[in-house]
């Protein structure tokens, strides 16, 4: 388990220079954790024996500033043996890998660089959207308290989810889909 300094030092990590610079060494990180302590809340056969006070104060581990600089936040519940053994089989890697190149070179083609990349005026003039993705930006900022931090993360990922559909334009699905990545694990 990561200390609270340790964890705070990735966030370090995250920070770029005056010139829009990563200087840090997490240009792409993945991080996971448990539920809670024990790590079996939601589990569909085991119980948790946490308290609702131990989950919450092992949840806060994870700073809010750090939640912030976390493109995509899911929780990724126990699939079931039923799931598992007999569920439908899933997309064939090399199509997705077809579908993700082609993501990549449109991002490259309309603006240089990935869409994870865009700095505050390059996101206005790369990532346009209609007037229902706008609404439901609107109102998810306003639900989530988001940050200008968080609100950017939510319009590059959507730029990205509208990229890997093939649309030029941000719609109110593409925004929605990268709103579901941004509800991480909460406390019950």
């Amino acid at each position: 388990m990561l200390r609270c300094n340790i964890l705070a030092s990735i966030r370090g990590g995250f920070e770029k220079d005056l010139g829009g610079t990563l200087w840090g060494p997490f240009a792409f990180l993945a991080l996971a954790m448990n539920p809670c302590p024990c790590g079996y809340r939601g589990h569909p056969l085991r119980a948790c024996r946490c308290t609702p006070d131990q989950v919450e104060r092992y949840q806060a581990r994870i700073s809010g500033p750090l939640l912030d600089r976390i493109d995509v936040q899911i929780e990724v519940p126990t699939p079931s043996q039923e799931e598992l053994l007999d569920g439908p089989p899933g997309e064939p890697t090399l199509n997705v890998a077809e579908r993700v190149s082609a993501a990549h070179a449109r991002q490259l083609a309309r603006q240089g660089k990935r869409n994870a990349l865009l700095g505050g005026h390059e996101i206005d003039l790369h990532c346009s959207r209609t007037d229902a993705a706008d609404g439901l930006l609107r109102h998810a900022m306003t639900r989530f308290s988001w940050s200008a931090r968080a609100y950017a993360r939510v319009l590059k990922l959507a730029r990205t989810i509208a990229d890997l559909s093939g649309d030029e334009q941000i719609d109110a699905a593409h925004v929605g889909e990268a709103i579901q990545y941004r509800r991480g694990v909460k406390a019950d």
